[in-house]
């Protein structure tokens, strides 16, 4: 058989694969997504999804958790599409610098309270909850607080949680799950953040 036959035949096979595969899914729900992992691109990936709904024009509420005093590129952009996107900045910085337990799980409440809000809202079609995996991990919020509230979201709601170190139970209830792995990152080598990639 000739590399080109060959070819053509593992495609074919694939392709009455992932035919069935479509065929099969019929199901429509809101999904719960996870991005995770000590890999870059988490929230970057979340915003992705969130301009997805845009162009769609559907709803979008981004709750940044622990995220506070870093004024970034993308929340300007996001805001730019007016009432279409709610775009909440609720934290106060990284945990490592603000190093008050206290004060944190009062922020990271607040964000939730603000949260909770919009996860029982059918008019904003996704939630993202960005670094809030860092927040349950910590436990400034509770998981056994969360789930509940994510199970009795409308219907077609979709939600994203990132953060590095999703807890267990969070990866088993997502619909899709994913775990950014870091292969090399500049600032290992004394290279600053930079505008357009970091920021």
């Amino acid at each position: 058989m000739t590399d080109q036959a060959d070819h053509k035949a593992r495609m074919q096979r694939l392709k009455a694969s992932v035919d069935r595969r479509i065929e099969a899914a019929q199901e429509e729900k809101g999904l719960l997504i996870v991005f995770t992992g000590a890999g870059k691109g988490k929230t970057t990936a979340a915003l992705g999804t969130a301009m997805r709904c845009i162009g769609h024009g559907m709803k979008v509420a981004i709750v940044q958790f622990i995220k506070g005093a870093i004024d970034t590129a993308e929340e300007r952009a996001l805001k730019s599409f007016g009432n279409q996107v709610v775009f909440l900045r609720m934290g106060e910085g990284y945990t490592w610098e603000t190093q008050d337990r206290a004060r944190d799980t009062e922020f990271a409440q607040r964000a939730w309270e603000a949260a909770k809000g919009f996860l029982r809202d059918s008019a904003y079609a996704m939630v993202i909850l960005d670094e809030f995996n860092i927040a349950l991990q910590h436990e400034y919020v509770r998981l056994a607080d969360v789930l509940p509230v994510l199970r009795d979201r409308p219907p077609m709601q979709h939600v994203v949680i990132t953060g590095r170190g999703a807890k267990k139970e969070l990866m088993e209830e997502a619909d899709l799950v994913t775990e950014m792995g870091q292969v090399k990152h500049p600032f290992r080598k004394g290279i600053k953040a930079q505008k357009g990639v970091e920021f």
